[in-house]
C-alpha cells in the first residue's frame, strides 16, 4: 500500500486543493551489511555519549548549532515543529516559468500529488491550465526544511520537483571557460556525427550494468566461485588528430546504423514469415478437408 509522505493543500490564487504527496522515485542499489572481516560477524552501529559513557537511544538525541567552538544552541524536535512556515502544510503557487527557464542543476529530488476526493476538479482545472500553456509552476513546500519547488505535467500525472537554492549551486558564471580555435570543417563533421546519433529518448534501453555485474559476483560467490577480472585496455595517453578520430566515429556510427537497420529487417521479415505460415492451409491441409468434405456429403 503507498504512503503519502506529506499532505497540505495547494494554493492557486484564493482556490485551494487539498493533496496527498508521494515519492516519485526509488534506488535500487543492492545494499549490504558492514562485516568485520577478521570473523565475518555483522557491525554493529550505535550513538555513544563520552559524557555519560553509554549508548544512547534515538528518542534521547536532540540537534545542536554551533555558534561558537564547543558551544552549541540546542533545538528539539518541538522547536522545528514551531517554526513559523506559512509552507509547512501548503504549497503556495507564486508564479509560472517557461519550463526552459529552468536549468536541470535546480531539480533535486520528484515526488508526484494525488487529489483528495473533494479537490479532484480544481486539480484537473490546474493541470489543464499547465498543459495548455506549456508552463511549469513555481511554489514553495516544507518537508523537514522549507524548499523551492515546480509543479510540472509528466505522462497525466502533476509532479512536484524539489529545487535548489541559487547558493547550492556550485558553478562559478565568472570562472574562466574553456576556449580553443575550431575549425569549420571540424564542426561539420561534429554535427554530421550528432545528427546520425539523434534519436527519440527511450529510457527502458538503458541498462544498469553496473548493478547487473554485481548481481553476478553475489551469484558466483554463492556458488563458491570467482568471477573473472576483465582486464581494462590501457588508455594511450596519445595524442590523436581531431579530425581522424571524427572520421572514425562517424564511420562506426554509419556500420551500427546499417547493422541495426538489417536487424530489424530480418526480424520483421521473420515474423511475416511465422504469421502467413500460421494463417496460410498448406497443401496436406486442403486436400485433408476435401476428403473430410466429401466423407460428410456421402
Amino acid at each position: 500500500m503507498r504512503r503519502a509522505i506529506w499532505s497540505g493543500v495547494i494554493t492557486f490564487g484564493i482556490v485551494s486543493i487539498p493533496v496527498k504527496m508521494y515519492s516519485a522515485t526509488q534506488s535500487n542499489d543492492i545494499s549490504f551489511h558492514l562485516l568485520h572481516g577478521k570473523c565475518d560477524s555483522r557491525i554493529k552501529e550505535y550513538k555513544w555519549c563520552p559524557h555519560c559513557d553509554r549508548k544512547i537511544e534515538w528518542n534521547d538525541i536532540d540537534k545542536g548549532y554551533e555558534y561558537a567552538k564547543g558551544k552549541c544552541v540546542k533545538l528539539t524536535s518541538d522547536d522545528f515543529e514551531k517554526l513559523p512556515l506559512p509552507s509547512k502544510h501548503t504549497i503556495e503557487i507564486t508564479s509560472f516559468v517557461q519550463t526552459e527557464e529552468i536549468d536541470p542543476i535546480y531539480y533535486e529530488k520528484t515526488y508526484f500529488l494525488e487529489p483528495d476526493k473533494s479537490g479532484e476538479k480544481p486539480f484537473v482545472l490546474l493541470m489543464k491550465v499547465i498543459e495548455e500553456r506549456g508552463l511549469v509552476a513555481i511554489g514553495t513546500v516544507a518537508m523537514r526544511r522549507e524548499r523551492l519547488c515546480a509543479l510540472r505535467l509528466m505522462d497525466g500525472h502533476l509532479m512536484v520537483d524539489t529545487l535548489l537554492y541559487p547558493d547550492e549551486i556550485r558553478v562559478d558564471s565568472e570562472e574562466k571557460k574553456p576556449s580553443a580555435r575550431i575549425q569549420k570543417s571540424e564542426l561539420e563533421m561534429a554535427s554530421k556525427l550528432v545528427d546520425m546519433m539523434v534519436k527519440p529518448f527511450d529510457p527502458s534501453e538503458y541498462k544498469d550494468g553496473y548493478r547487473e555485474a554485481l548481481k553476478k559476483l553475489i551469484h558466483m560467490k554463492l556458488k563458491g566461485k570467482e568471477i573473472s577480472e576483465v582486464e581494462e585496455e590501457p588508455q594511450s595517453g596519445k595524442v590523436i588528430d581531431l579530425m581522424d578520430a571524427l572520421r572514425a566515429s562517424l564511420d562506426s556510427a554509419r556500420t551500427s546504423m546499417i547493422s541495426k537497420t538489417a536487424t530489424k529487417e530480418s526480424t520483421k521479415t521473420k515474423t511475416t514469415a511465422n504469421k502467413t505460415r500460421k494463417t496460410k492451409p498448406t497443401a496436406a491441409r486442403k486436400t485433408r478437408k476435401r476428403k473430410t468434405a466429401h466423407k460428410a456429403a456421402s
